[in-house]
């Protein structure tokens, strides 16, 4: 695949706009663990290699466990995430796909019991955010730097 275009370059009002959105998600007060989170998985729905390589190795630098980040795509298979995760997790694929979901009530709800409706809105911006920056990063085919040598 080769870059569509640089956004950054082409169009850099539009740039500046998305990281002020990005600036406002990253000094909102929320949980740095609850932010990886959201943007990892977020991506990983989305398909955008580009921010998962990125997600990954920030998730990996703040500390959060191999374990932690190769299990999340397949979250409800197992007990490593707490209820307080799950509500999250679920709420972010809900928000991602909500042409198909329609964000239910019950995933509010459940939300709702475990975060506050302030940390609820911010948490919602923050899904929003990374939907943006990967709808451009696949849009304009953002390519992901390659670390390691192929295995022949």
């Amino acid at each position: 695949m080769q870059v569509r275009l640089d956004m950054g370059k082409i169009a850099p009002d539009s740039y500046k706009a998305l990281m002020a959105l990005e600036n406002f998600v990253q000094s909102s007060g929320l949980d740095k663990h609850y932010i990886h989170l959201i943007k990892l998985r977020a991506s990983q729905i989305n398909g955008c290699a580009f921010c998962v390589d990125m997600h990954v190795k920030e998730a990996r630098r703040h500390g959060l466990s191999e374990q932690w980040i190769n299990l999340l795509s397949v979250w409800r298979e197992s007990p490593l995430y707490d209820a307080k995760e799950r509500a999250l997790l679920n709420w972010v694929e809900s928000v991602t796909n909500i042409a198909q979901t329609g964000i239910p009530d019950d995933g509010f709800e459940t939300l709702s019991g475990h975060f506050a409706p302030d940390e609820i809105a911010k948490l919602t911006v923050a899904i929003g955010t990374i939907n943006v920056w990967n709808r451009i990063a696949v849009g304009f085919r953002f390519q992901h730097p390659i670390d390691a040598v192929k295995a022949a």
